[in-house]
C-alpha cells in the first residue's frame, strides 16, 4: 500500500511539471507572442505642400442669355438658323417681308426731295428780296416773310431726314440679327407666321457658353479666409468645377464675391468665370465648385481617421521603437482632401496608427498589417 501511495505521489508531481512546462512554452515562443499584439494599419508622418480649398455647390450660368424678338412687324419670310447651332454676333437669324418697309422708305425719301426743292426755291427768293429791299422795291415785311419761309422749310427738311432714317431703320430691322455670339436653342416660331414688334416668346433664345459662369455658395464662416485674398490689385483666385464623381471638369478664375450674406441660409454667393473651350459646362448644370484660398508649404498632414477625440483634445497613437503605442495630443488645422493638417504634436518620420485604434491603450503592442508609407 505504501508503494502505491508513493507511485501516485510521483505521478502527480510529473503531471504538474508537465503542465507547468506547457504554460511556460508559449511565452517563450516569439511567434505566439507576436500574435498577442494588435494588428493595425500604420502611416508615416510626412511633410508636403498642401493646397487649401473651400468647396461649395453651384450652378452653371450662361455669360449672356438673350431672347431674340422681332423689333418690327410683318410676315416672317425665312428662318436662317439651325436649332443648336453656333452663331456670330450680327448673323441674320430670320427675315421679315421687307417690301412694305421698302415702299415706306421710298415715300419718305421722295417727301424729303420735294421739301428740299421747296427750300432751295425759298432761299433764292429770300436772296432776291434782300436785294430789292435796298431799292424800296419790296417792303421789309415781305423780306421777313421770305426768311420765315426758309426757316420753316429748313425744319421740314430736317423732319424729312429723320423720317427717312426711321424708315431705313424699320427696313433694316426686318433682318432679325443675333445680338450676341452664342448657341441657339429651340425655334419658337416658324416661317410664314405674322410677327409683331417685341412679341411675347420671341423667335429663339441665344446663350453664350464660351465663356461661362458658375455661381456657388460657401458658408459665411469662410468669408474671413477669402476677404484678404480678393482685394484690389491681387490676382484672382483659381476655381475648379467638379463633377459628382469629383473629377475636375474645368478651371477658371473667381470673378465676384456678392456684397451681402443671405440671412436666411447664412451663405455667401460667389461667381467664377470659365473659358469652357471644350464645352464641358452647360447652363443649368449642377456642379461642385472649389476655390483655392492658399497653398501652405512644408506642412504635416495625416489621414483624417488617424486623429481621435480625447479628454485633453484630439490625439494620435504614435508607434515607438519597441512597437508599443503612446497617445500624442495634436493641434489640428483644416481638413483637406485626403487628410487633416497637423499644426503641432507630430514629427516627420514618425509612424502613427491609422486604423484599429479601438483595441489599443497606452503601452499596447502592435503589429502592422501594412507597410507604413
Amino acid at each position: 500500500m505504501k508503494k502505491r501511495w508513493i507511485f501516485l505521489f510521483l505521478l502527480l508531481i510529473g503531471i504538474a511539471a508537465a503542465v507547468w512546462r506547457g504554460w511556460e512554452k508559449p511565452a517563450a515562443n516569439p511567434l505566439l507572442a507576436e500574435k498577442q499584439a494588435t494588428a493595425v494599419e500604420l502611416a508615416k508622418v510626412v511633410e508636403s505642400d498642401v493646397p487649401i480649398w473651400l468647396t461649395g455647390i453651384g450652378t452653371v450660368q450662361a455669360s449672356n442669355m438673350v431672347t431674340v424678338r422681332p423689333r418690327t412687324g410683318g410676315a416672317l419670310d425665312k428662318v436662317n438658323f439651325t436649332e443648336g447651332s453656333v452663331v456670330k454676333e450680327g448673323d441674320v437669324l430670320a427675315q421679315i417681308d421687307p417690301r412694305p418697309y421698302q415702299a415706306a422708305l421710298a415715300q419718305a425719301e421722295a417727301k424729303q426731295t420735294q421739301d428740299e426743292a421747296q427750300l432751295a426755291n425759298a432761299v433764292l427768293a429770300a436772296g432776291r428780296f434782300q436785294t430789292l429791299v435796298k431799292t424800296d422795291a419790296v417792303s421789309q415785311q415781305e423780306v421777313d416773310q421770305a426768311g420765315a419761309t426758309v426757316a420753316e422749310l429748313t425744319a421740314l427738311v430736317k423732319a424729312d431726314k429723320a423720317a427717312v432714317q426711321a424708315a431705313q431703320l424699320d427696313l433694316d430691322l426686318t433682318a432679325i440679327r443675333a445680338p450676341i455670339a452664342g448657341r441657339t436653342g429651340m425655334r419658337l416660331i416658324d416661317a410664314g407666321n405674322l410677327v409683331t414688334a417685341n412679341q411675347a416668346g420671341g423667335l429663339v433664345v441665344l446663350t453664350q457658353v464660351q465663356p461661362v459662369s458658375v455661381v456657388f455658395t460657401l458658408p459665411q464662416q469662410n468669408l474671413s479666409a477669402l476677404s484678404p485674398r480678393v482685394r484690389p490689385g491681387l490676382p484672382p483666385l483659381k476655381v475648379q468645377a467638379l463633377s459628382d464623381d469629383g473629377d475636375v471638369l474645368a478651371e477658371g478664375l473667381l470673378e465676384l464675391i456678392d456684397n451681402q450674406i443671405d440671412p436666411s441660409t447664412g451663405t455667401l454667393r460667389l461667381k467664377a468665370t470659365f473659358k469652357n473651350d471644350d464645352l464641358t459646362l452647360w447652363p443649368g448644370q449642377f456642379v461642385s465648385a472649389r476655390v483655392l484660398v492658399e497653398t501652405r508649404e512644408k506642412v504635416i498632414t495625416v489621414p483624417s481617421e488617424a486623429v481621435l477625440p480625447g479628454l485633453d483634445g484630439q490625439f494620435c497613437y504614435i508607434v515607438r521603437d519597441d512597437q508599443t503605442v503612446e497617445p500624442r495630443t495634436v493641434r489640428t488645422g483644416p481638413v483637406i482632401e485626403g487628410g487633416t493638417l497637423i499644426e503641432e504634436g507630430l514629427k516627420v518620420g514618425e509612424s502613427i496608427v491609422v486604423t484599429g485604434q479601438g483595441k489599443l491603450k497606452p503601452g499596447a503592442s502592435v503589429v502592422a498589417r501594412n507597410k507604413a508609407s
